[in-house]
């Protein structure tokens, strides 16, 4: 018959290495989320000079730190794009793209994009 001591040890055990096996395979998906996310921003700022792509990456953090899937009203995604920009297609590369788009047509250019934030707390 085992003792309470040995039954709290075992369940203990059970549970640490539970915890570590669903953390593992949290990262290992973050992993190929996080990969899979990287590809379509480096093909967004494949093209754009470093201080673009440090603005760009400013607006979207501060937008929405860096979430695809952040909702506020009707504005969705990493850059807070209003829903008509994204016509219903919520990906994250064209969330990337057409982020680059509405930039170019509102603003020219990421830093200009950035300055208009920093100013209003919105772009």
């Amino acid at each position: 018959m085992r003792t309470i001591s040995q039954n709290i040890v075992k369940f203990t055990v059970i549970a640490v290495t539970s915890f570590l096996m669903l953390f593992a395979l949290n990262i290992a998906n973050n992993n190929v989320s996080a990969s899979a996310a990287g590809h379509w921003q480096h093909v967004a700022e494949r093209k754009l000079s470093k201080k673009q792509i440090r603005a760009r990456r400013w607006v979207s953090f501060h937008e929405s730190t860096n979430r695809y899937h952040v909702r506020n009203g009707i504005c969705y995604g990493k850059f807070q794009l209003n829903e008509y920009y994204l016509h219903g297609n919520h990906s994250k590369k064209n969330q990337e793209l057409t982020a680059n788009r509405y930039v170019k047509h509102r603003y020219g250019t990421w830093v200009k994009a950035k300055h208009f934030w920093q100013r209003h707390h919105w772009y």
